[in-house]
């Protein structure tokens, strides 16, 4: 055993430490299990429409926050858009917040036909998720994930999770979740839980499945995408941005080649978002943590290709970056 290990099991799983409406949280038959984390118990701007925009489609969002306390106006925004809102100490990070969750609401009710986990490691939706939503067919997969990963082992990125009525009724479901400890290390979490939710779900024979495929994108890094960034002027210079594009997909490739995994939500930015995917994850503009080459026009890309205006994502840039430019 692990000594994250150990001291997670020392650890009650259960910090719910308020609950509201106080007159309870009555769910519907597809809930979202929205898990939060700011050190001031703030909210930020794009959170909202992203909860509007999931409880329109008919789903009952609990917003589950880590905070320990929520900033007053936010919480009251908040319990106008969703059916509760469940107030927890930062212990166990998201999946400790979630199995929190589940357990606090009795999850899966009788009712229940869906149950979606999210959080907000994203920026966005750039986009509205209406068409997004729909696409989640469990007649197809008892599992869905919007982005898949082969990174450590195969599995479904934990940023946005939807289980379906089979997976929700396997007894793998219930299993995996009362497994959860809340570990005090974030790297044995993701080890142990963002992948093993995933193989836990295969192993019971569920089928996973991601909304853009991880091969799916990779067909889109082709070799005729290097020729338009290497028109370079007899004597002159490449243009820096071309440069850093010319530099990002020889390295996919390369990676490709070399069957090395890739992290979709980084390295595949670009392709994701052309290809209708809602979100820029906050990582990859706070930390770059794959040292991604052509980050630098994502503003462009949104404003210029999507239509979409970038100044709120700049706005939590201002609060958030520490020696970079966005």
């Amino acid at each position: 055993m692990t000594v994250a290990a150990g001291l997670g099991r020392l650890r009650n799983p259960h910090q719910v430490i308020a609950r509201k409406p106080d007159g309870g949280i009555v769910l519907g038959p597809r809930v979202v299990l929205f898990l939060h984390w700011d050190r001031g118990g703030r909210v930020r701007e794009a959170l909202f429409d992203y909860i509007a925009q999931l409880a329109a489609s008919g789903r009952s969002v609990v917003f589950v926050t880590n905070a320990g306390a929520l900033d007053p106006g936010a919480e009251a925004r908040l319990l106008a858009l969703c059916a509760g809102i469940l107030v927890r100490r930062n212990i166990g990070y998201d999946f400790g917040g979630w199995r929190d969750a589940i357990e606090t609401l009795d999850l899966p009710q009788s009712g229940t036909e869906e149950i979606i986990i999210a959080n907000d490691s994203i920026f966005g939706p750039v986009r509205p998720i209406d068409s997004m939503l729909l696409r989640l067919d469990y007649d197809e997969a008892d599992v869905w994930g919007l982005t898949e990963s082969w990174q450590r082992r195969y599995h479904l990125q934990s940023y946005f999770v939807a289980f379906g009525p089979r997976a929700i009724r396997s007894p793998a479901f219930r299993r995996f979740w009362s497994g959860v400890i809340p570990a005090p290390s974030k790297p044995y979490v993701i080890g142990k839980y963002e992948v093993g939710l995933t193989q836990a779900m295969i192993r019971a024979g569920l089928r996973v499945a991601a909304l853009w495929p991880y091969e799916a994108l990779t067909r889109q890094i082709t070799r005729d995408q290097l020729a338009p960034y290497l028109d370079i002027e007899p004597g002159g210079r490449a243009d820096p941005h071309d440069l850093t594009r010319w530099l990002h997909i020889l390295r996919l490739r390369d990676a490709i080649a070399r069957r090395r995994p890739l992290n979709p939500t980084s390295d595949l930015w670009r392709h994701l978002l052309l290809s209708g995917y809602p979100f820029i994850k906050r990582e990859l503009l706070r930390d770059n943590p794959t040292k991604v080459e052509d980050i630098g026009d994502w503003a462009d890309l949104l404003r210029d290709e999507l239509g979409a205006d970038p100044a709120p994502i700049l706005a939590d840039l201002r609060m958030m970056l520490r020696g970079d430019a966005p």
